[in-house]
């Protein structure tokens, strides 16, 4: 079984095998509506599927009676349960997902399976590029799954997820109580320099920053566990005894850290999926800009 990261290698020989194999195509490209599809049409590793962000992967945006939603709010949980049994997805499935950008939106569908509890998935290490360095082949004909008989069988919830609602009064809470918030996105949109995405810039305050970027080495695959648990020991220690929370523009990359964790070995944490574009959409929250 692969839970966390899967080489080109092994993901070939999974794919000789007869054991249950659902591949997930997660290419995607901000602001771009219907591009990964686009690409996934283009040419994709044989038997993929296309797992879409915006339509499968994420809920329709919107403000709630707590906040907002951000960008990419979790679908419900039923919802989710339904598209895994129409993907084929059971227990007994080995899931890899793989995209063209380091992981960064694989790691949400690998996040929302572990979520609810299905622990075979993993995400290609050094994505479709290591695909194609390897003399990977492509297809072009669009894959349709074969249906499970029922949705997948796990009680309808996300496990290990924060709520805007838990973080606006965690904020409230003494410093030494208070869960320590992690910032995934580039140190110039932490720091409030030069936003593009979202309507304000900055940050939560409170926040510290792990780009998720530094997850991996210059050829796009994921830094060895040691060379990751050293990255993320100054967070760890921060965090003490309280919770570590990671968030970033609209709950995607952050994800990107929670797998670098595991990888690492380390203390599971957990996701506020609202982020950033969530917590700066909702009136009367507090922005804080610069460095901590």
């Amino acid at each position: 079984m692969y839970s966390t990261i899967i080489s080109v290698s092994d993901l070939q020989r999974l794919m000789a095998a007869p054991a249950p194999l659902v591949i997930c195509d997660c290419r995607h490209r901000l602001g771009v509506a219907g591009a990964g599809y686009q690409l996934y049409r283009q040419g994709h590793i044989a038997g993929a599927i296309f797992a879409d962000l915006d339509r499968q992967l994420s809920a329709r945006p919107g403000m709630t009676p707590h906040g907002h939603s951000g960008r990419h709010p979790l679908p419900e949980p039923e919802a989710w349960l339904k598209t895994l049994g129409e993907w084929g997805i059971t227990p007994a499935t080995q899931v890899a997902a793989y995209d063209d950008a380091g992981g960064a939106y694989a790691a949400r569908l690998w996040w929302m399976l572990r979520s609810v509890g299905h622990q075979a998935v993993a995400v290609l290490n050094g994505s479709l590029q290591a695909w194609a360095a390897a003399g990977g082949s492509l297809e072009t004909s669009e894959t349709q799954p074969t249906p499970a008989p029922s949705p997948y069988p796990a009680p309808a919830r996300y496990e290990r997820l924060m709520t805007i609602a838990e973080v606006r009064e965690a904020m409230e809470l003494p410093g030494p109580r208070r869960p320590l918030l992690v910032d995934a996105r580039a140190p110039n949109r932490y720091r409030g320099e030069g936003e593009t995405v979202d309507a304000l810039a900055g940050h939560i305050p409170g926040a510290l920053n792990r780009y998720y970027m530094d997850n991996l080495n210059p050829d796009g695959a994921f830094r060895a566990p040691q060379e990751l648990r050293s990255g993320f020991q100054p967070l760890i220690e921060r965090a003490g005894e309280r919770a570590v929370v990671m968030y970033c523009g609209s709950g995607v990359s952050a994800c990107h850290n929670l797998l670098a964790l595991e990888i690492a070995g380390l203390p599971a944490a957990r996701l506020f999926p609202n982020s950033w574009s969530g917590w700066s959409s909702t009136p009367g929250l507090p922005v804080a800009t610069g460095d901590e």
